[in-house]
């Protein structure tokens, strides 16, 4: 053994290598030495854009539902106008509804798993071409079932409904994602 630092008990030798953290090259076993890539950090407020941005979308759905057809609001008219085709609507609802139970569903899951070790974003990413499709589906029924009321401004009264949903859905979140004590200091 070549040198080292002297002690009390004799010499201790000295690791001069920089591991993990310098090079990214395997010189030493000690897990200590890796840097922990840290996972990205969510904005805790919002810009006065994206503020300004969410209000617009929430007015203009609140406008759509209060105004309606000129006549009556959005909610009478889905209960009682004869002109809507009510399985195109009952079809989309079934649509909307099956999205809000995989995101509630993939919510909870996040949830527990967060404390476990598995990897749950593999398993959730999976569905979300059928989740897309089955959204784009239900959007087209809606569209088809809207359409005697406003005819051409079906597509984008109900693009801005579906909007204000996205924008209003992430204040509605079940709980809250903290990191956890016992993951402060995982490696893997």
């Amino acid at each position: 053994m070549s040198g080292g630092t002297p002690t009390a008990g004799g010499l201790m030798r000295q690791r001069h290598s920089q591991g993990y953290a310098s090079s990214g090259d395997d010189l030493e076993d000690d897990a200590c030495s890796r840097i922990r890539p840290q996972s990205p950090k969510f904005p805790e407020t919002r810009t006065w854009t994206e503020v300004l941005e969410n209000v617009l979308w929430f007015v203009s759905a609140s406008l759509i539902i209060y105004l309606g057809d000129w006549h009556s609001n959005l909610i009478y008219i889905l209960f009682h106008d004869g002109r809507i085709r009510r399985i195109p609507l009952y079809l989309g609802l079934f649509g909307v509804s099956l999205n809000v139970v995989y995101f509630v569903y993939t919510s909870m899951l996040a949830w527990g798993v967060r404390k476990s070790s598995e990897r749950w974003e593999l398993s959730s990413t999976d569905a979300l071409p059928y989740v897309t499709i089955v959204g784009l589906v239900s959007f087209c029924f809606f569209c088809f079932a809207l359409w005697p009321i406003w005819s051409f401004l079906t597509l984008p009264l109900v693009f801005t409904l579906f909007m204000a949903c996205m924008v209003i859905l992430p204040y509605m979140v079940l709980g809250t994602f903290k990191q956890q004590p016992s993951d402060m200091f995982r490696i893997d």
